[in-house]
């Protein structure tokens, strides 16, 4: 494919990307196993195609140069278990709150990135994002209290769902610095490929603890994993990864927000969960202030 032809299909793989991640929470509800073995069979069923990419294309190369020093690896390992369990939290999470809540309120993560970011590497942050902030924390604000009020996700009274995705975002956000670190040393494939390993290990290690089995049901659970894994993690990452080498980094963090719109959507036709004027209200506004912080970095 020539470059032409690929930066042409930078905005539909940038679509493409948002609505097969937005597909992820639906398959994480109807799984049969557990939510962090679901997590577990997520990154460790799309492990063997970043492994394959990362081999063939460095098939010149003796192995031990694939194999990062010890100080990478106790990196790698730490930085495993945040992403670990930012997807174990949010899992969790799904489980006890609506798909919306749980996406939206994850979706918070680049405003702790940037708070990380100005506190560990002295990035400067200014009154946009600052405003983005004060907007994010008031949308999870009214989004969490009405939905407790109305007792829309099913656990009325109850906010450990919104409290597991808050977390969730809050790991991710120390997963995501880490990678920024990483990345001065290791190319993004080969990065991706030790810190996945890392994170189905200690996914494995949680489930194990927490007394989940990774004992598969069926075949229809099989093939929910592997959709999960294919569709929300392979596919969806790959295609923004494509668009992102194209597209203008502000732009593109606008269309991702497309993301948490196909997962409340979806919710509501697949799992019949309601969506209100007050959680559009609470969902508007926190959508509004990740978008601030997003191009306050930009």
């Amino acid at each position: 494919m020539n470059r032409k032809r690929s930066a042409s299909l930078a905005l539909p793989c940038l679509v493409a990307g948002a609505t097969a991640i937005g597909v992820a929470p639906i398959l994480v509800r109807i799984s049969e196993t557990g939510p962090v073995a679901t997590a577990f069979y997520r990154l460790g069923l799309s492990l063997p195609f970043l492994w394959i990419l990362l081999l063939w294309r460095d098939r010149n190369r003796p192995i031990r140069e694939l194999v990062p020093g010890k100080r990478l690896r106790w990196h790698l390992f730490l930085g495993g278990l945040f992403f670990a369990l930012d997807m174990a939290l949010w899992h969790l999470s799904l489980l006890h709150t609506t798909v919306a809540n749980a996406t939206l309120i994850t979706n918070t993560a680049p405003v702790f990135v940037t708070l990380g970011a100005w506190l560990l590497f002295g990035e400067a942050i200014g009154a946009r994002f600052l405003a983005g902030l004060a907007l994010a924390m008031i949308g999870m604000t009214v989004l969490s209290g009405m939905t407790v009020l109305s007792g829309i996700s099913g656990h009325e009274g109850n906010r450990a769902g919104d409290a597991m995705a808050l977390a969730a975002a809050l790991f991710y956000g120390g997963y995501m610095l880490y990678l920024k670190w990483l990345g001065r040393y290791m190319d993004p494939v080969r990065l991706l490929a030790w810190a996945g390993l890392s994170s189905t290990l200690w996914l494995g290690l949680i489930a194990w603890i927490t007394g989940q089995s990774l004992r598969l049901q069926s075949f229809r659970g099989l093939g929910i994993l592997l959709a999960l894994a294919l569709v929300g993690q392979v596919l969806g990452q790959t295609f923004i990864a494509h668009a992102f080498r194209h597209l203008p980094a502000s732009f593109s963090s606008v269309v991702l927000l497309w993301q948490p719109v196909v997962a409340s959507l979806l919710g509501w036709l697949i799992l019949q969960e309601g969506i209100g004027a007050n959680q559009f209200l609470g969902g508007a506004i926190l959508l509004t202030g990740i978008l601030f912080c997003r191009k306050a970095r930009t």
